[in-house]
Order: structure tokens, then sequence, then C-alpha cells
């Protein structure tokens, strides 16, 4: 039996420049002999909001009531170990990603300054906390949060910079994406309006 909660900030006490959500936590009954015996998992996602984001599952017996935050703790700290960091230009993605992972199937497209993250459920959570700002996302297939995230984590490892494609292939990003976005993609580290409208071309 389940238990969804609505996506939150969690604060742990502990000083982090992180930051902190809890997507899901979940309370599940085991049938022994004598009984029930009954225990908490917790679905986190951490990000420092700035390229950087991670996700973990903690498990907990529950023999107080305390065993909730001590699941949510350990989802944390497995989160925080498993940090992935996310290319970006200016506030969105460079290019865009199709991915399909077990019955989840993701699509994660770029977007123009001021479109906002259009986003849902597990995915808007690991968007928000990487730090993308302007994102369009779709997730098809199943809506268990736990695949999701999986699937959302995945796809944005497979994101690649123009630069980063350029220097695969041994050539200069002006002759991979042309001197226009090129110059648009140097001024990304500015964070200039125009390298973030720019990234709406995929890199071919």
């Amino acid at each position: 039996m389940g238990s969804r909660y609505a996506q939150r900030p969690y604060s742990s006490g502990e000083r982090s420049d992180l930051a902190e959500r809890v997507v899901r936590v979940n309370r599940v009954a085991k049938v022994v002999k004598g009984g029930r015996k009954f225990s908490f998992s917790a679905l986190i996602v951490v990000g420092d909001m700035n390229g950087r984001v991670g996700a973990g599952i903690g498990k907990a017996r529950e023999v107080t009531e305390g065993e909730v935050t001590e699941a949510i703790r350990k989802g944390m700290e497995v989160a925080k170990r498993n940090m992935i960091t996310v290319p970006m230009v200016g506030t969105t993605i460079p290019h865009e990603v199709r991915l399909k992972l077990g019955s989840a199937r993701i699509m994660l497209k770029p977007a123009a300054p001021g479109t906002g993250v259009i986003s849902g459920g597990a995915m808007r959570a690991v968007i928000e906390s990487a730090g993308i700002k302007d994102i369009l996302t779709k997730s098809h297939g199943t809506n268990n949060p736990i695949n999701t995230v999986r699937a959302t984590l995945a796809a944005l490892q497979q994101l690649r910079t123009a630069q980063q494609v350029a220097d695969l292939r041994s050539k200069e990003v002006e002759q991979i994406v042309g001197r226009r976005l090129a110059n648009a993609y140097r001024r990304s580290d500015g964070a200039e309006p125009a390298a973030a409208a720019a990234a709406t071309a995929e890199v071919k």
C-alpha cells in the first residue's frame, strides 16, 4: 500500500548548499509468521540549482515514528553520492533528447527564455533541482516516479554541448553548428538570453 506525498523541500537540520526534494514516500507491509512488518522507502532528489543533480532511495524499518525521517536521510545520502553534471546553454539544455528506459519514455526539448519549466510530477523535481529554467518535457508510458526519475537522469546524461561534440570530432564549433550559433554558445557563459534562444537548434 503506497502513499504519495506532495513534492516539498526538506531540511535535515544540517547546513547544505543543495536543494532537497521528497518526491515520494512509500509504506510497505510484509506479511511474516506472527504478523506484518512495516517499512518505509523514500525517493529523494537533490541538486545545487546550477547543473548538478542526483536521486536516491532510502529505506527504514517502522519501529518508531521517526523512521520516515530516517528513510529520507538515507535517500539524501545516496542521492548526494550519485550526482551528475548537466550541460546547459544559458537557462536551457543544448539539444533535444528522447530516451526509453524500461517502460518509461522521456522527451526533453530546449525552450526559449521565459518559457519556464513545462513539466510535471517526478520529472519536474529533477529538472528544477538541476537549475534548468526553460525546458519542454514529456513523459510517456509508466507513471512510476522511480522509473521516471531514473529515465530523466539518464536522458540528462546524454546531453552534449556543441564544444563537446566538436572536441569528439576534432573539429571547430563553427564547423558543427555554424558561426552564428557558435558565437551564441560562447556567450552562454555569461547567461545571455541569445545563447539560450540559440539552443533550440539541435546539434547536428
